[in-house]
């Protein structure tokens, strides 16, 4: 089944389209004991995939009432893209997901278990951490687990052989990318055939233009696409594609990340893990990175994009109507929400950063002390083009809308307006 056709699924509500078997698999059906707990995971690269097997293992060990989790792994892009099925359906008890407005959606549909009790006992998280696990209800639905800043990686080794600086401005990185070019290097590995690479590269650009304020307001569905401020971000666009990689929409994220580590492309617009889990471990000390660059002075390079993932109690999971079960899966949640239990995860999976502040950073590497460096002086952060919108807006519009920009960037206005009306059609129903 191609991504388009999953996507276009994406939105539609329970009942209306058969639930690919691939899913299906996760969930978790009738009966059960109280102290298994069913996990929906769609950590399905081999790294984190270990890191959580580990953290899970680590939880069994010190169950003094001897509970049990039982993760069902899914792909990752299906998961995402079945995401409003699957909650609709018959899901698991707990599940893994993201923060800010992609739970605050399905908190606002009924779909989740409010777990402020849950809160009320947690230590270690920010202010801002707390926000971003909250509805528009003021109630808490996340327990939120690591974070990842986005960047422009490279290899430090290609900068030095080549004397390459990192660039400050929008203008110096087009520059940057001639020279690259110069050098038989791809200057920016690029790949959108998962659908929502790109849109780091959007949010970027947008953010950089028009500040973060615009940016949030724009994926709220309160500002017109047909803007001349959003109009502007696919020009800047439009004036480094011809140094990415060609052929964008048929290559897979982990593809240009392989590009970058084996030297053929000199620079990306990634997220920390995306990169270092492409890289072997004689490699991961020549990772590097810089801010995206500056565009407008006035908005400088402010923001930051740095996705928060966690976990979530689904309210369809029939196994929660048990109160035995529900005290299991909370006792879960409380342990996941402890320094200890990121300290296991982030043992085996050093592409992330722990949210929890009695987290154990001794052993950060320094790419990831560089990451911490970053998003601590952010004064805003981002989650995500598909996580700061409507789901359905991300992946029945947005996603096929980049991707026919990357393979044919001219008709902006015939793209802008075609955004602007399915929009208004999106944001104009509850969803």
């Amino acid at each position: 089944m191609s991504r388009r056709n999953l996507l276009r699924g994406a939105a539609v509500g329970a009942g209306a389209v058969a639930l690919p078997s691939l899913l299906a698999a996760c969930g978790s059906g009738p009966g059960g004991d109280s102290k298994t707990i069913r996990m929906g995971s769609n950590s399905s690269d081999t790294v984190p995939k270990k890191a959580f097997a580990d953290a899970f293992a680590a939880y069994e060990k010190q169950s003094k009432e001897g509970r049990k989790i039982k993760v069902n792994t899914v792909d990752h892009n299906t998961f995402q893209e079945n995401i409003n099925r699957y909650l609709q359906g018959k899901p698991d008890d707990v599940f893994m997901w993201f923060a800010g407005y992609r739970m605050q959606f399905f908190a606002q549909k009924g779909l989740l278990y409010d777990i402020s009790d849950l809160w009320s006992g947690f230590q270690g998280f920010s202010d801002a951490l707390k926000a971003q696990s909250t509805g528009a209800d003021g109630k808490q639905y996340f327990v939120p687990y690591y974070y990842y800043p986005w960047a422009v990686f490279h290899r430090a080794s290609v900068f030095q052989q080549h004397g390459y600086t990192a660039p400050k401005t929008f203008d110096q990185y087009v520059e940057l990318a001639k020279q690259m070019q110069k050098d038989k290097l791809d200057p920016i590995a690029f790949c959108d055939k998962d659908g929502w690479p790109a849109m780091g590269t959007f949010d970027y650009l947008n953010m950089r233009t028009n500040g973060y304020d615009f940016h949030k307001s724009l994926m709220a569905g309160k500002e017109a696409w047909t803007d001349k401020r959003v109009k502007d971000v696919f020009d800047s666009w439009r004036r480094i594609l011809p140094y990415c990689q060609q052929g964008a929409n048929g290559r897979t994220w982990q593809e240009a990340a392989q590009s970058l580590q084996k030297k053929q492309s000199g620079m990306a617009v990634f997220g920390l893990p995306h990169v270092g889990q492409q890289f072997p471990k004689e490699d991961q000390d020549d990772i590097a990175f810089f801010p995206f660059p500056e565009i407008d002075p006035q908005y400088g390079q402010d923001a930051v994009e740095a996705p928060i993932d966690g976990f979530l109690l689904a309210r369809n999971a029939k196994e929660l109507k048990n109160k035995q079960s529900m005290e299991s899966a909370k006792d879960l949640l409380k342990w996941l929400a402890t320094p200890q239990a990121e300290d296991v995860y982030l043992a085996g999976d050093p592409n992330n950063i722990a949210v929890n502040s009695g987290a154990d950073t001794a052993k950060y590497s320094p790419l990831q002390k560089k990451a911490v460096e970053l998003v601590s002086g952010a004064k805003q952060i981002s989650q995500f083009l598909d996580r700061d919108t409507r789901p359905d807006f991300a992946s029945t519009v947005m996603i096929p809308a980049i991707q026919k920009f990357i393979g044919n960037p001219k008709d902006v206005d015939g793209l802008v307006n075609d955004i602007e009306r399915q929009k208004k059609s999106i944001f104009a129903t509850e969803g």
